[in-house]
């Protein structure tokens, strides 16, 4: 019985229930942080990743420095389950390190401070799947570089899902994210035919940028022709070839290979992208090849979604879409 309102008792509405905590595996359960750990955390992880709240480097203007925080809030929509591949996630031990400090001002000390967390999180957690949420694309090139500095010694493969090349003359147009991939190229990080982007389209690339591409030796495939190939033949395809050259792949997903219909919330919108089946299939089988090390997902603009947030949504899925990928390489 409720509480009396002068003196008559209240009973419960008749659509009144017990509620019990549920058992079911959510993410924003799942996942542990370092403040919910109190600070006391060893190198056991499956997966460390850390936000990138940076986008004063775009050449559109862009909001995806906010999207760190819209991915950790968007958690409580998604359980641990993966129903089209029958995946539980929960088997895996993930790790929320926070965000990067960026300087308000200086976009140098800002990608300064990318490469010095990617190297330092490399080393700490080095048989951890890292895992960086941008920010925009110029951060690829600084995570990259980072990873480079902790492992010299080792060869760096990149597999790229993007409508665009991101390689503009950084003479002009300086460390952006229309020009990561050619700074990784120029800086001698990456080899172009270690390079493999997926997804391009459209008229959205100059004829430039398309002979600065073969003369580099860059490997690419439109969406047209990833579609008759088919999606996942061309991710693995992609895959195999970076393998037999490289020591490790980094992934780098530009949520911008998306179309505009399922993906307004991005910088850089076009139509004719791939769907978002397609990119959360491309993105599990690189999660399960054993030599992709770590990955990132840039270019998402909360601001610029829609009220229901399909764009969020669609990143934290591509997330863990990757994990589930990842969960299954021992069955490989």
């Amino acid at each position: 019985m409720l509480k009396t309102l002068q003196g008559l008792p209240l009973e419960p509405p008749a659509f009144a229930w017990a509620k019990s905590k549920s058992t079911e595996g959510k993410v924003h359960d799942w996942i542990q942080s370092v403040e919910r750990l109190d600070g006391k955390v060893d190198s056991e992880w499956d997966v460390v990743f850390f936000g990138v709240p940076l986008s004063r480097s775009s050449i559109s203007a862009s909001g995806a420095s906010e999207f760190p925080d819209a991915f950790r809030k968007s958690w409580k929509g998604f359980s641990t389950y993966n129903l089209d591949e029958e995946v539980d996630l929960e088997s895996l031990n993930v790790l929320d390190i926070g965000d990067v400090a960026m300087h308000f001002t200086d976009i140098t000390k800002c990608h300064s401070n990318i490469l010095e967390t990617m190297e330092g999180v490399s080393k700490n957690f080095s048989r951890s799947m890292i895992s960086a949420i941008g920010g925009d694309h110029s951060i690829t090139a600084m995570l990259v570089k980072g990873i480079r500095e902790a492992f010299p010694e080792e060869s760096i493969g990149i597999l790229q899902l993007d409508t665009h090349f991101d390689l503009r003359d950084l003479k002009s147009h300086g460390p952006t994210n229309g020009t990561p991939i050619r700074n990784l190229i120029e800086s001698n990080s990456v080899r172009g035919e270690n390079v493999h982007n997926i997804g391009l389209h459209g008229f959205f690339n100059t004829k430039s940028l398309v002979d600065y591409a073969k003369k580099e030796g860059l490997n690419f495939t439109t969406m047209r022709n990833a579609r008759r190939q088919g999606i996942v033949n061309t991710v693995q395809n992609a895959l195999e070839s970076l393998a037999e050259n490289v020591d490790r792949i980094h992934l780098t997903v530009d949520m911008d290979v998306l179309d505009i219909a399922g993906a307004p919330g991005v910088p850089a919108s076009t139509p004719g992208g791939m769907l978002t089946d397609e990119l959360f299939q491309a993105v599990f089988h690189a999660g399960i090849h054993p030599k992709v090390k770590s990955m990132d997902i840039v270019c998402l603009d909360p601001t610029k979604d829609h009220q229901a947030q399909p764009t969020v949504k669609a990143g934290t899925h591509v997330f863990l879409s990757f994990l589930s990928g990842y969960c299954k390489r021992g069955e490989k």
